[in-house]
């Protein structure tokens, strides 16, 4: 080999001298050796001495095979003398051991050196100890799979969610919630409930910008929350969930490289559900026994207002005439006009003590309320009803209602009402299909209940004759049965909204209420908190 420069100036710079080479290949950091086609060394760099323990001149003459622990299975040194009996290099880890009989795991680089023929003169091998490396590995392999088995057998549900709300890591509960909840995506439908705006907290937390984790760190704070409660109705469910759930907000640095230099943290989400629904239903059930006392309690007042107001109605007409009377005597009879004035006075005395005794309403405070659960709570309620008239219920819950504002009990008390009418018109003697549907969705800021039955349905004339105070085809052969709905209605429109009798699709009877939802009429009611609603 020449060590003069070329001739040509353009390649000039680009020679070196030859001790340049060999001063370069003695001095690298990585193990190199050199052996003949029998793999007997004829040159080892210091490199090769610091990782093996044999000096250089203890290992010329001597065979790679002195390296072997006879550890590495015959199969990997078959692929490798393949691939260099065919002149092609290979790369590989085998098992090696030092002068001293420690073992090390060696990667391994052999590649032929041909001649101008192509034919194979020796063989240049470079290996580096990657026993740490190896250990590194399986440490995070061991620790990734014990955190897995951890995941999966853990008696909650667990989803990690990126930036765009996609599930990236998930746990066998959390299939299991999927299934239960018949949807793939039960992280979404818990987090609508829960917090509606977090995916645009999470992309607000997306953040690229050096010098931002700081920043990013604080808006992921307010992606997460701690322990809250959420209740889930999901259509032809015999019973609601309760799932307790936390968000915890996770950044983890980017591993690409082109962000190696720059603080551009990944964002997530990680969802942890619990299932509570054995413990609700406990309390449930407590509750709602203390509810049908009150709903029981609240109707036989509301009954007694009727009768007592009805009583009222019909007394105030006869002393209406007798007052009439009055003034004609007066004229031509005082003495009589004078004694009919004095049992006039007693009768409207007698008549205010009787209104005295009519029972008040009850006063509640509004807040916010989901229909869902109220309805749920009056399907409940109503259930031994239900049963004894053979009632079948189609249950079709809008599974992220959100709430309306309003009096608990009052709304409660107007859906039974709508309810014990359907159950009314189904009871008649001799009607067979006997089915109530009950559907809630959300529209133009509007919460809607649908409560169809399969009912004979109300004729035409009747529709808005039923919101009459008093008003009653209980007994009559008009069709639907029941007491009038003058209190469901003045119930509806103390929240703001609307109650349509119209006829249900298939036949019967559809109660249509629309109530504004809780973000649309807050400041609306903020203005009249100081009504008080009669269930009258």
């Amino acid at each position: 080999m020449s060590t003069k420069p070329p001739a040509s100036p353009s390649l000039r710079n680009a020679y070196l001298p030859l001790e340049v080479f060999r001063q370069a290949v003695a001095q690298a950091d990585v193990a190199i050796s050199i052996t003949n086609l029998d793999a007997d060394i004829i040159y080892v760099n210091e490199a090769f001495s610091r990782v093996t323990g044999y000096g250089v001149l203890e290992s010329i003459g001597q065979n790679e095979s002195m390296l072997s622990s006879h550890a590495t299975p015959h199969a990997v040194y078959g692929e490798m003398w393949t691939a260099l009996m065919a002149g092609k290099p290979w790369t590989g880890r085998l098992l090696n051991q030092r002068k001293g009989g420690e073992q090390f795991l060696a990667e391994l680089t052999i590649t032929p050196v041909l001649d101008a023929g192509g034919n194979t003169l020796y063989y240049l091998g470079m290996q580096r100890d990657v026993s740490d490396l190896h250990r590194l590995a399986l440490q995070v392999k061991n620790q990734k799979t014990l955190i897995e088995s951890v995941i999966d057998n853990a008696p909650v549900a667990l989803a990690l969610l990126d930036a765009d709300g996609q599930v990236q890591l998930d746990n066998q509960e959390y299939k299991r919630l999927s299934a239960l909840l018949d949807t793939n995506a039960p992280a979404m439908l818990l987090l609508e409930k829960l917090q509606p705006d977090w995916r645009d907290r999470m992309l607000a937390a997306k953040n690229k910008d050096v010098g931002e984790g700081k920043r990013v760190a604080d808006k992921l704070l307010a992606v997460g929350f701690s322990t809250r409660e959420v209740r889930i109705d999901r259509p032809g469910s015999a019973a609601p969930r309760w799932f307790s759930c936390a968000a915890l907000p996770i950044a983890v640095q980017d591993e690409r490289t082109d962000d190696f230099y720059a603080l551009a943290p990944h964002t997530y989400l990680l969802l942890v559900v619990s299932d509570v629904s054995a413990l609700r239903r406990g309390q449930e059930k407590a509750r709602l026994a203390t509810l049908r006392a009150l709903m029981v309690e609240e109707e036989h007042a509301a009954a007694l207002r009727e009768s007592l107001s009805a009583a009222l109605f019909r007394l105030e007409g006869p002393l209406n005439v007798m007052d009439s009377i009055e003034h004609v005597l007066q004229h031509r009879e005082p003495g009589m006009a004078e004694g009919l004035h004095a049992a006039l006075k007693d009768g409207r005395t007698h008549l205010e003590s009787l209104r005295q005794l009519i029972p008040q309403g009850c006063q509640e405070a509004m807040s916010p309320v989901n229909l869902n659960e109220a309805l749920r709570d009056v399907l409940d309620v109503c259930t031994p009803r239900l049963l004894a008239n053979g009632i079948s219920i189609h249950w079709q819950p809008d599974a992220v209602l959100p709430a309306v504002l309003g009096r608990p009990m009052l709304l409660r008390s107007l859906f039974k009402a709508l309810l014990d009418n359907a159950i009314d018109a189904l009871s008649m003697r001799g009607w067979k299909e006997r089915e109530i549907s009950i559907v809630t969705s959300r529209a133009k800021g509007q919460a809607q209940v649908s409560i169809d039955d399969s009912g004979p349905g109300i004729p035409a004339e009747l529709r808005f004759k039923v919101f009459e105070p008093f008003f009653t085809t209980r007994g009559t052969q008009n069709g639907h049965l029941g007491t009038g709905l003058a209190r469901a209605q003045e119930a509806v429109a103390g929240h703001g909204g609307i109650l349509d009798l119209l006829e249900a699709p298939g036949g019967g009877c559809r109660a249509r209420v629309e109530l504004p939802l809780a973000e649309n009429n807050i400041e609306e009611h903020a203005e009249n908190r100081e009504y008080v609603h009669e269930h009258a």
